[in-house]
């Protein structure tokens, strides 16, 4: 009986994360077949890029078209029930935290998830919608694109989703500057392998080879890594603040009265 009741707490655990984790699942599923009624609305947003251009889209096989709004959907449904997903992580990690972890880690939630949405938003608005007008030019006079929408589609959700991801660098290194974990010495000393990194992960994830396109891509990101260490340096600076006011308390205390 007592090996048993030693088991329960683990078993609870696994039984709350299979819990999170199949809500999660709904949560995506039930928005991502909401968002497809929507889907005609939504495709058009994405193909505005190339609709102010007057550049027709085509699909070559039969159930292409049905197979790529299925897909924006699920994607539209993702970014849709984040909310649901992360406060579903909230309240799985949040009971074996602390009560000024829970502060810190009920922040980290809400500002992650405006950095995410905020990063695909940016993407979208701030780069792509531009970068493919540019990249058309390329083609000059004498050739025609003849863009599907699979390959479209495909491509316009890998230019967006890791936006989302990497707009979370500030956040992450704010928070491992607030437990001194990096400085801004070792950052600011690692530039150029920042810029090698940036444009190793556009090459990864973008998935057209050319060099314009890995640009495109790297520039904001190195950007980003920029602001991140500047932030880690306000992040030093006031630890730094805190620690110092800690110490001169410390020392009054100590002084005899």
């Amino acid at each position: 009986m007592a090996e048993k009741t030693d088991d329960m707490p683990v078993m609870e655990h696994l039984e709350e994360l299979r819990r999170v984790l199949v809500v999660s699942a709904i949560a995506t599923l039930v928005l991502a077949i909401a968002a497809f009624f929507f889907i005609d609305q939504i495709l058009a947003i994405l193909m505005e890029p190339l609709s102010r251009i007057e550049q027709h889209v085509s699909f070559l096989g039969i159930t292409e078209p049905i197979f790529v709004k299925l897909k924006l959907s699920f994607f539209t449904g993702f970014l849709a029930a984040m909310p649901i997903i992360l406060w579903q992580i909230w309240s799985f990690v949040v009971p074996a935290l602390k009560k000024n972890e829970r502060v810190a880690f009920t922040t980290f939630v809400l500002v992650s998830f405006f950095c995410f949405i905020g990063g695909v938003a940016f993407a979208f608005f701030g780069v792509f919608r531009y970068g493919v007008h540019f990249l058309l030019q390329f083609a000059g006079p004498t050739l025609s694109p003849m863009l599907t929408i699979d390959k479209y589609i495909s491509f316009t959700i890998s230019f967006l989703l890791p936006f989302g991801i990497v707009f979370e660098l500030p956040l992450v290194s704010y928070f491992l500057a607030r437990f001194e974990l990096i400085s801004y010495a070792f950052l600011a000393k690692n530039r150029r392998y920042a810029i090698l990194v940036s444009v190793v992960i556009a090459a990864v994830i973008t998935p057209t080879p050319d060099i314009i396109t890995c640009l495109i891509v790297s520039g904001p990101m190195y950007l980003l890594f920029e602001f991140s260490v500047f932030v880690v340096r306000i992040t030093e600076r006031r630890v730094a603040r805190r620690k110092k006011r800690r110490q001169m308390a410390e020392t009054a205390d100590d002084q005899p009265q």
